[in-house]
C-alpha cells in the first residue's frame, strides 16, 4: 500500500517510504539466512510436572529471549515418571509456552512404566500394548507424525530416535532400527547428527555405578555400534538419560568420543534445582557446543567445544 502523500511531503519522500515498507520483509529475511550458524538448545530430561516448575518455565522464557534459536530439542523423559495423562496434559501446556520450534523425543519415563493406582505408587514396567498407548499419547500431545523421525538443518542431518524397547531403559526397536539404517543410508554424504534418550557406551566415566551399565546406554549396544562404524557420516551423537551434570569431569572430556568418530553430548536434567542447557551451533565446516548456566545466566567458557564436521 502506498501511503497518502500529506502537504508538506515530497514525491520523492513518498516513493522512498513506500519502497521500504514493500521491502522490508526481504530485508528481515535476507539478514536471518546471512547469520553464518544454526543454534540447537538441548533440554535435558524435563521430567514434567516434576519439581521446581518455576525454574523450569523460567529456562523458556530465557530461550523464548533469544533470537537466533532455530531448534529447541528434548532428549527424553518428558514426563515426571509413567507418562500418565496427567504428566501430558502438563507437559503439553509447559511446552505451549515455547515460541521456538519444538523437537522432542521419547525416554523411558515417557512410556516405559505402568501407571499406577495411586501417586506414591513405584515404577514397575507396563505390558507392552499400554507402552505402545503411552507412545501414541506422546505422538498426539506433540503433533508428531512418528515418534521418531528426521528432519535436514542447513548442511547437517538430524536424526530423531525415541526409546520404544520393550525391556531396555534406552533402546530401539526393530522398527525403529530399521528407520534409523534407512535414514544412514540414504544420507552417506550428509553430516548426521543422532539424537537419543541414552548415551553411547563408554563416552561417560563410571562416576556413579549405573553409568555405562546396560539400563543406561543406548540399545541394542551391538546394533548400534555396526550402524556407526558403517557410517562415518554419525559424529554426534546428543543424549540425556544419566542426569550428568556440568560439575561432573567427564561432563566435556576425551571420553565423549565415541571410537574415535562421534562425540556424545551428554545434558544434565531438569529436575533437580540447578539447571544448564547445551546450545550446539552448527556451522558448514564446524560444531561449537557451548553450556549456559541458568543460575548465573552466564556461558560456562571452559566447557565450549569445538567439533570439526567430518569431510565425506
Amino acid at each position: 500500500m502506498i501511503p497518502t502523500i500529506k502537504k508538506g511531503f515530497s514525491v520523492r519522500a513518498a516513493l522512498l517510504l513506500a519502497m521500504m515498507i514493500l521491502v522490508a520483509p526481504w530485508l528481515r529475511t535476507a539478514g536471518a539466512q546471512d547469520q553464518p550458524y544454526h543454534r540447537l538448545v538441548i533440554l535435558g530430561d524435563p521430567h514434567l510436572p516434576g519439581r521446581f516448575i518455576e525454574k523450569k518455565e523460567a529456562v523458556l522464557k530465557t530461550i523464548n529471549s533469544w533470537e537466533d534459536v532455530d531448534m529447541v530439542i528434548a532428549v527424553g523423559d518428558i514426563c515426571s515418571d509413567w507418562g500418565s495423562d496427567e504428566e501430558y496434559r502438563a507437559a503439553g501446556d509447559f511446552f505451549s509456552r515455547l515460541k521456538k520450534s519444538f523437537f522432542p523425543i521419547a525416554g523411558n519415563h515417557d512410556y516405559i512404566y505402568e501407571t499406577p493406582a495411586r501417586p506414591e505408587g513405584g515404577l514397575v514396567v507396563a505390558p507392552r500394548p499400554v507402552q505402545e498407548a503411552k507412545l501414541q499419547k506422546f505422538r498426539e500431545t506433540f503433533n508428531l507424525p512418528d515418534y521418531f523421525y528426521a528432519k535436514p538443518v542447513g548442511g547437517f542431518r538430524l536424526i530423531f530416535l525415541s526409546s520404544d524397547h520393550i525391556d531396555f531403559l534406552s533402546g530401539m526397536s526393530e522398527r525403529q532400527l530399521a528407520f534409523f539404517r534407512s535414514e544412514l543410508e540414504a544420507n552417506r554424504q550428509t553430516p548426521t547428527i543422532v539424537v537419543f534418550h541414552g548415551p553411547l557406551k563408554d563416552t561417560l566415566k563410571n562416576y556413579r555405578r549405573w553409568i555405562n551399565t546396560p539400563g543406561f546406554i543406548a540399545q541394542p549396544h551391538e546394533e548400534i555400534h555396526e550402524l556407526l562404524k558403517q557410517n562415518p557420516q554419525v559424529f554426534l551423537w546428543v543424549s540425556g538419560h544419566t542426569h550428568t551434570p556440568p560439575l561432573e569431569e567427564s561432563f566435556a572430556s576425551p571420553v565423549n568420543v565415541y571410537q574415535g568418530q562421534v562425540t556424545n553430548i551428554h545434558n544434565k536434567d531438569m529436575n533437580r534445582g540447578d539447571i544448564w542447557t547445551n546450545s550446539i551451533f552448527l556451522y558448514p565446516d564446524k560444531v561449537v557446543v557451548k553450556t549456559w548456566d541458568h543460575q548465573t545466566n552466564d556461558w560456562l567458557p571452559l566447557l565450549e567445544r569445538v567439533i570439526p564436521v567430518p569431510k565425506l
